[in-house]
């Protein structure tokens, strides 16, 4: 499989899961496919497979500098694998979003427009939809307190 083959089917896969949380967020299809963890496990998997099959990193990449992340985008195995890597967090982060927003009684059409932010530009969606539950909840904690 190429590259590019590679990044259409993974984009394809990650397209229809963002409609079912814009379009039908309990469904339970959406539930069966998006909330579980099928499709991050696909990708993440795939994302696994580049970074251990790849050619390896370029001369000069590494974590530690703006030129060296840079140099790890320079083959398209590298693009993808980033591209991978945003697909997977970005879809992970929204469905999160439509769960959290269902428990705390927030109207989907109030965290649609996140989605799409969190779509198109992941961290700003999220700030999005936390700046937004702040508004309609007062709720500023992640994470629901165990007991």
């Amino acid at each position: 499989m190429t590259a590019d083959s590679l990044f259409a089917l993974a984009n394809n896969l990650v397209l229809p899961a963002w409609l079912l949380l814009v379009i039908a967020p309990g469904w339970e299809w959406t539930q069966r496919l998006v909330h579980a963890a099928w499709i991050p496990m696909l990708l993440g998997g795939a994302y696994l497979g580049l970074a251990l099959m790849g050619p390896g990193a370029p001369e000069g990449a590494d974590f530690s500098t703006l030129p060296g992340v840079m140099r790890l985008f320079d083959s398209p195995v590298g693009a993808l694998a980033g591209w991978i890597h945003y697909l997977v967090f970005d879809l992970f982060v929204g469905a999160w979003e439509v769960r959290d927003a269902q428990r705390r009684g927030i109207s989907h059409l109030w965290v649609v427009p996140c989605l799409v932010v969190t779509l198109m530009l992941g961290p700003a969606g999220l700030l999005l939809y936390l700046g937004l539950r702040v508004f309609k909840t007062g709720e500023t904690t992640l994470v629901e307190s165990a007991g």
